[in-house]
C-alpha cells in the first residue's frame, strides 16, 4: 500500500534540495516515487503552490491531497475560498475520498509554520530510514499516512441504497392511486437519473484507476531498469502489491454497477 507523506522544510532553497533528494531516493531503489508537489506558506499564513503535481494519472492523488491541505490550513484566503468555491470543497471531498485522516492534516497544519514549505508526495517504502536520514539532514521533517482510498466504498454503498430506493418507489407507483401517480413518476424519473448518475461515476472511477494502476506499474518497471539487481526482488513486490490492490477496488466498482444495471433493465 501507498504513503501520502508531507515533508516539512525550513525554506524554499532546501525545499529544492529535497525534491532532488526524492528523486535520489527513487533512482536507487530507497523508495518509489509515484508524484509530488510543493506548497509554500507565506508570513500572513497563505499558502502556495510553488511545483504543481503533473497532470497524468500519477498526479490526481497527489493533486487533490495539495487542493485538499489548502483548503484546510490555507490561513484567511483559503478560509475565503472555502467559503464561497464548491471546486475548493470538492478538493476537500478528495481528501475524505482517499482516506486521509483528520490526525494527519491537523500534524501537517502545526508543523508548517509561516515560512516553511511543505513537499507533498504519493510514495511506496519498505523502510522509513532512508527518506527520514535525507530529510533531516536537510533540517526536514517526514509526516507520513497510509493512502485508504475509500471513493469506491462510497461508491458500492450509495449504489446499493440508491438501487434500494429505487426499487420501493417503483412499487410505491405500481400500487398508487392515479391521483398519486404523476408526483411519484416525477419521483420515480429522479432515482432513475440519480442512480443513472452513480453509474456512471463507478465506471469513470474504474477508468482512473485503471489508467493510475497501469501508471504506476510503468514506473516501477522503469525504476528496476535503473536500479540494482538487489531492488528487483523489492521492484516486483512492489508491482504485485499495486496489482492486488487494483483487483481488490475495481471488483467493488464492478458490483456497484452491476447492481445498479440490474435495477435499471
Amino acid at each position: 500500500m501507498s504513503k501520502f507523506v508531507a515533508i516539512i522544510i525550513p525554506n524554499e532553497t532546501k525545499a529544492y534540495e529535497a525534491t532532488r533528494a526524492l528523486k535520489e531516493l527513487h533512482t536507487e531503489g530507497s523508495l518509489v516515487l509515484y508524484g509530488q508537489a510543493v506548497l509554500a506558506k507565506d508570513s500572513a499564513g497563505n499558502i502556495s503552490v510553488k511545483d504543481a503535481a503533473s497532470s497524468g494519472p500519477l498526479g490526481t492523488a497527489v493533486g487533490a491531497l495539495a487542493g485538499g491541505l489548502i483548503g484546510l490550513i490555507g490561513g484567511p484566503v483559503g478560509a475565503a475560498i472555502g467559503l464561497t468555491s464548491g471546486a475548493l470543497i470538492g478538493s476537500v471531498s478528495d481528501l475524505f475520498n482517499a482516506g486521509v485522516s483528520a490526525g494527519f492534516v491537523k500534524s501537517v497544519a502545526d508543523a508548517l509554520a509561516p515560512g516553511k514549505v511543505a513537499i507533498v508526495a504519493e510514495i511506496s517504502e519498505d523502510w522509513v530510514t532512508p527518506l527520514d536520514t535525507r530529510m533531516s539532514a536537510l533540517g526536514g521533517t517526514v509526516i507520513r499516512t497510509f493512502r485508504a482510498d475509500v471513493e469506491q466504498d462510497q461508491i458500492e454503498k450509495e449504489i446499493a441504497a440508491q438501487k434500494a430506493g429505487y426499487e420501493r418507489l417503483k412499487v410505491e407507483y405500481a400500487q398508487a392511486a392515479d391521483d398519486a401517480k404523476k408526483t411519484l413518476s416525477a419521483r420515480v424519473t429522479e432515482a432513475q437519473n440519480e442512480l443513472k448518475d452513480a453509474v456512471n461515476r463507478a465506471r469513470d472511477k474504474a477508468e482512473a484507476l485503471k489508467k493510475e494502476t497501469e501508471a504506476k506499474i510503468a514506473t516501477l518497471r522503469e525504476q528496476a531498469s535503473v536500479a540494482g539487481a538487489d531492488a528487483q526482488r523489492r521492484v516486483d513486490e512492489h508491482i504485485a502489491a499495486v496489482r492486488a490492490d487494483y483487483e481488490k477496488r475495481s471488483a467493488k466498482l464492478e458490483q456497484a454497477w452491476t447492481l445498479a444495471k440490474d435495477a435499471l433493465s
